[in-house]
């Protein structure tokens, strides 16, 4: 292997020191001079017409500088993928400033979709008087019919959500015809059907949104605020504003965690409106609560599978069918269920695939992006489905995986081969092998406790693609200064790219230091900052290591001429684009839908106690391919993180809602795991193949090693039990529900 000077080292975070002495400022620690304070009035309800907005009184309180309604939007819509949702809810009276023959917004942009829609804005001097004056706007609703079960919405007949849009609440649907499914199933020697149910996820980033808006020294309007695409942010709050795009600058500042849950827009547009129409800066701060029912959640997905094999153990037939809530608007919809339908086969060759894919709107919380996008859902039932087959077959769990395993060249279920290396075989046997995994057909080989606390054991394997893809040209661009007299004293790092708590800055200036030939700490990063980069793309899709980095390295190999050359300051400036993808075909969904994909094994340890239901994850094994670990201990942080964070998604976190109002709008009534919940140990085997495309061979580990934790622990769970629980999360009641003892 490679040695670095830079690359494949343990270096500390660049941003360590600032965080941890509490120097550096999240965008709730933001203030400036004669600031203005913001609170959002929400429509509270799930569906409802709004006849009417009286905000005399809130306009006539103590302090109160401005109340803005959906009138005073410009281009009252936006939207990550389609801009089906308003910015306020609400009756527009004012004509459009749009051409002739463009719309103002939205369509229906005066009914309210579900309990998190903004209807007002309040801007006074103190927050608890903008909180007051909120309370006495005034809304006449005419209430409507809600749906909120995606099986219901997608029968003729239901309450539509968007009468507006399309004829029916159903936005996504994609097929995979592979091969001939009936006639596999006929020579199937055993055949598994099952219904799963995936829930809702709420992403319990430490920081709820906030942010400062302002007018800065050159008259562009200013938001200052977490985020995962900062270009994206500012071609949105461009658009709604109706402004061009060289008059809104966007910048990020430190963030609490993202998850996904920031690529969507939250408090931006409403701040960039008020610091526009009032020339001061202004500042809102979301409560938790507001938080919860403000931003799009992890989408909850009804699973159907018939799975059939031969009794030699190869998987030949499929039939899937999927069906995710979108909620009431579609955010990332479209793309996390793409992802779905490319992963409901798992990390396996199968010949013969019938997949049916739907995205439903309904009058809850909108559903988002969330670590993993769409692949915990499809893979918690492929895995379920492999589990299950194995144990009809006699087969160890593992050797029956491997089996089926993809290898180079082996065709997805889209049709195509992986376009880089497959590595499944080698983590599945990485994470046989750190775990001690036996090979007989669930033993319970692990000793089983005393009373009423059993063990069990359990294992699951994945893969998640790197980038966006499916037909986007995926592109990302850096910058880098030279600066110096005979050697560089300095290099300059210009990249938008959003620092989430994942490391990204750091892996960006290790990398640029390695591309350089320099020491790290001669350089310095400008990021997250539209009036200086140039767009990199969004932090989400485990894409920016990957994409960063070859942008980096041709940025750095254009400076470094200009170096040779004698040019001070040395200016390298590139933009990288990614390997082509290419869209579903409609009807098959045949494609090359990415331009790489990364691969995971898990094994887990568990205990259940089968009086009180309570099961507790003892130990967790797992095996990522991350092609080269630039930095391996923020690997470590990644690996340990996803566990933990899907461990709380698979035991614990449990959103409940009633007629589309969220009843667990608290993180006392939503329970995440604290440092007494979670894994007694967890354990980071990298597996590393060289993607030829990455940097360095670097691949992508931000999502990965969520993927099979759910699966790991319900096999887990069946193996102290015997019981199947094919819902989750596996909470005391629902397990014991299952073992008959409620």
């Amino acid at each position: 292997m490679t040695t670095y000077n830079n690359i494949g080292r343990s270096l500390a975070r660049v941003d360590a020191r600032g965080k941890v002495t509490g120097e550096t400022p999240y965008s709730g620690d933001l203030s400036m001079p004669g600031m203005l304070h913001m609170k959002v009035l929400f429509a509270g309800r799930p569906h409802a017409r709004i006849k009417s907005i009286d905000t005399r009184k809130a306009e006539a309180a103590p302090g109160v500088a401005a109340v803005f309604t959906a009138k005073d939007v410009p281009v009252n819509e936006y939207g990550l993928q389609w801009q089906d949702q308003p910015v306020l809810c609400g009756p527009t009276l004012t004509p459009s400033p749009l051409p002739e023959g463009e719309g103002q917004g939205v369509r229906g942009a005066d009914v309210v979709r579900f309990v998190g829609d903004q209807v007002a804005i309040v801007v006074a001097e103190s927050e608890a008087q903008a909180a007051a004056a909120a309370r006495l706007i005034e809304v006449e609703y005419e209430d409507l019919p809600v749906v909120t079960d995606p099986l219901e919405a997608m029968k003729p007949g239901a309450p539509r959500v968007h009468e507006e849009i399309g004829d029916s609440n159903i936005c996504v649907h994609y097929k995979i015809r592979k091969g001939n499914v009936e006639e596999a199933f006929a020579r199937a020697d055993v055949i598994v059907e099952s219904e799963y149910r995936t829930p809702v996820q709420e992403h319990a980033y430490l920081q709820p949104e906030a942010g400062l808006a302002y007018i800065d020294d050159e008259g562009r309007v200013t938001v200052v605020c977490g985020g995962q695409w900062t270009h994206e942010d500012q071609e949105q709050i461009a658009h709604a504003l109706n402004l061009p795009l060289e008059q809104v600058r966007v910048i990020y500042p430190a963030i609490g965690g993202a998850f996904g849950g920031r690529e969507d827009m939250s408090v931006q547009i409403i701040l960039a409106l008020a610091a526009w129409k009032l020339r001061r800066p202004v500042r809102v701060i979301w409560s938790r609560q507001e938080s919860i029912i403000g931003h799009g959640k992890r989408h909850p997905v009804v699973l159907r599978a018939r799975w059939g094999a031969t009794k030699e153990g190869k998987v030949i037939a499929i039939e899937n069918e999927i069906i995710g809530d979108a909620g009431a608007y579609m955010y990332t919809t479209n793309k996390v269920l793409g992802n779905s339908t490319i992963t409901s086969t798992g990390p396996y060759f199968i010949p013969n695939v019938k997949t049916d894919v739907y995205g439903v709107y309904t009058n809850n919380v909108p559903s988002a992006a969330f670590r993993g996008f769409g692949a915990p859902q499809a893979l918690f039932m492929a895995e379920m489905q492999m589990n299950k087959l194995a144990e009809k077959l006699g087969m160890d769990p593992v050797e029956f995986r491997l089996k089926n395993a993809l290898k180079d060249g082996d065709t997805m279920g889209v049709g195509t081969p992986s376009p880089s290396p497959v590595s499944v075989i080698q983590c599945i046997e990485a994470a046989r092998d750190r775990f001690g995994w036996t090979t007989s057909p669930y033993p319970n080989p692990l000793p089983k406790g005393e009373g009423s606390v059993i063990r069990g054991q359990g294992f699951a394997a994945g893969f998640k693609n790197i980038g966006f893809s499916f037909g986007y040209q995926e592109n990302c661009w850096a910058k880098i200064e030279l600066r110096g007299k005979a050697e560089v004293d300095e290099a300059i790092l210009y990249h938008a790219s959003a620092e989430v708590g994942q490391g990204t800055h750091t892996v960006m200036t290790q990398m640029a230091a390695e591309a350089l030939g320099i020491p790290l700490e001669k350089v310095r990063l400008v990021a997250s900052d539209t009036a200086v980069t140039n767009t990199s793309g969004s932090v989400s899709a485990s894409r920016m290591t990957f994409m960063s980095g070859n942008a980096i390295r041709g940025a750095a190999e254009i400076a470094l001429k200009k170096w040779k050359a004698e040019e001070r300051p040395a200016v390298g400036e590139f933009k990288y684009l990614a390997p082509r993808t290419t869209n579903f075909e409609p009807e098959t969904g045949y494609s090359t839908p990415n331009f790489a994909y990364a691969w995971v094994a898990q094994a887990a340890e568990v205990e259940v106690d089968t009086e009180t239901g309570h099961v507790r994850v003892v130990r967790l094994v797992s095996a990522d391919d991350v092609g080269q670990a630039i930095n391996p201990a923020l690997v470590q942080g990644q690996v340990e993180g996803a566990v933990v964070q899907a461990q709380g998604y698979a035991i614990q976190e449990e959103y409940k809602t009633k007629n589309g109002y969220v009843l667990t709008d608290q993180l006392s009534t939503y329970l995440i795991p604290t440092v007494l919940d979670i894994p007694e140990k967890v354990e980071t085997v990298l597996v590393e193949v060289p993607d030829p495309n990455g940097p360095w061979g670097a691949r992508g580990v931000g999502e990965l090693p969520y993927l099979p934790v759910a699966p790991a622990i319900a096999a887990a769970i069946h193996d102290a039990t015997g019981v199947w629980i094919d819902e989750f999360p596996f909470t005391p009641e629902r397990v014991l529900r299952s073992l008959g003892k409620i």
